[in-house]
């Protein structure tokens, strides 16, 4: 299956968002919803099940200036097996002009066992734009091994590269579950926040969660690593459009006991 989808917001001569173009096709179709403070808010929903082993889907992402934009999936994508030796390939571009603000918070993409797939991000953000990016990757179904997925994350601030990002995890990508990448946990995600209305915080490494400013500009990368979606997402949620702020203390439910946060720098 091929399909395509566009999404273009802006700002009118009184601040408000509209949308000059919301259009889609199965399994990407857009849905409009009520937004707040002048913004609009859109949600993905799957009209068919997958992406399956061969599909090749893009969504492509304009947000103009002053225009602010949150875009949310109704459900998690499952990639699933298919075609025997095919790829399903999801592509997210987006672009973020001078002023705008973009919120892209997707529910989780499940790798199911069998799977083949590839999700490409490739964002433009123009200096003082404001983006929230999170990427989040559950290893497998409930008691299940993951199939091959790949996840690759671009983004570009005022032309020059910021964050380039890729993970890779299932049969065909070795070590990908033992310490130096996931250390056994199934569930894992980023949440890129790059805001220059905010001071940069200095660099807070966790037990399973790390905060890392980047060089490239007024920019934060949270990663995190944990059991489940609902503890991923805890880590990685931002608090009514804030940004998660890093307790002094993290207590390990396991066994009790409070960890110590390690600050680097």
């Amino acid at each position: 299956m091929r399909a395509t989808a566009r999404l273009v917001a802006r700002a009118d001569r009184h601040g408000r968002t509209t949308l000059a173009e919301l259009r889609g096709e199965s399994p990407l179709l857009l849905r409009q919803v009520p937004g707040r403070d002048g913004g609009v808010t859109v949600y993905v929903v799957g009209g068919a099940a997958g992406p399956l082993a061969g599909d090749d889907l893009r969504l492509d992402v304009e947000v103009g200036p002053g225009a602010v934009l949150r875009v949310h999936t109704v459900a998690a994508s499952i990639a699933l097996p298919g075609h025997p030796g095919a790829v399903s390939r999801m592509l997210v571009r987006a672009t973020v002009s001078e002023g705008a603000t973009l919120h892209w918070l997707p529910e989780q993409l499940v790798a199911a066992a069998g799977c083949a797939h590839v999700a490409d991000s490739q964002v433009d953000v123009a200096e003082g734009a404001i983006l929230h990016w999170r990427d989040e990757l559950i290893c497998g179904r409930h008691h299940e091994r993951p199939g091959d997925a790949e996840v690759n994350t671009w983004v570009d601030l005022d032309g020059r590269p910021l964050l380039r990002q890729c993970l890779a995890v299932g049969p065909n990508a070795p070590g990908w579950s033992g310490p130096a990448v996931l250390g056994g946990a199934p569930a894992t995600g980023s949440l890129l926040v790059v805001d220059p209305t905010r001071l940069v915080e200095p660099p807070v490494v966790q037990q399973t969660v790390a905060r890392l400013p980047l060089a490239g500009g007024p920019a934060t990368l949270w990663t995190a690593t944990a059991p489940d979606a609902h503890t991923l997402r805890a880590l990685l949620e931002p608090d009514g459009g804030e940004v998660p702020t890093a307790p002094d203390r993290i207590t390990n439910s396991a066994e009790g006991e409070g960890t110590e946060v390690v600050r680097v720098g």
